[in-house]
């Protein structure tokens, strides 16, 4: 990958192939950000795992995630949108904070408590930028 302006964005389009592929895993850059939002995926059963992967070979991080299929090969993931864009950001307080697709989806929001879901964020009455959202 070339230089990007949203790395989060290629993230969530990484993703988004590697599930229409079927494939097992997918190798992305990896980012502390990306890694929190890894995090609250695993956390609300979007993805089976991650991992950062330091490879001393290659510059940087790999940030490794594993994806997860049902039996009849179905990811509970069907849809990832990103909503805070490098040109607009959107910001909502903990009272603006909606739910996704009536509350089967999460919204992830990076808040000054870190990264967390929306729901999270409603509960603890803060508010913060809308990363993205999974259904």
């Amino acid at each position: 990958m070339g230089v990007t302006t949203d790395p989060l964005a290629d993230m969530l389009t990484g993703i988004r192939n590697a599930l229409k592929a079927q494939h097992p895993k997918v190798d992305l850059p990896a980012s502390r950000v990306k890694a929190e939002v890894a995090r609250v995926l695993k956390e609300e059963g979007f993805i089976s795992a991650f991992k950062v992967i330091d490879e001393k070979a290659r510059k940087g991080k790999t940030l490794r995630v594993y994806l997860k299929y049902a039996k009849s090969k179905q990811s509970p993931i069907t849809g990832l949108k990103k909503v805070s864009k490098s040109g607009r950001r959107i910001y909502r307080g903990s009272k603006e904070l909606k739910l996704v697709y009536g509350g089967l989806g999460i919204s992830i929001v990076t808040t000054s408590q870190g990264i967390m879901t929306g729901r999270s964020a409603r509960k603890k009455g803060i508010g913060g930028e809308v990363i993205c959202e999974v259904w």
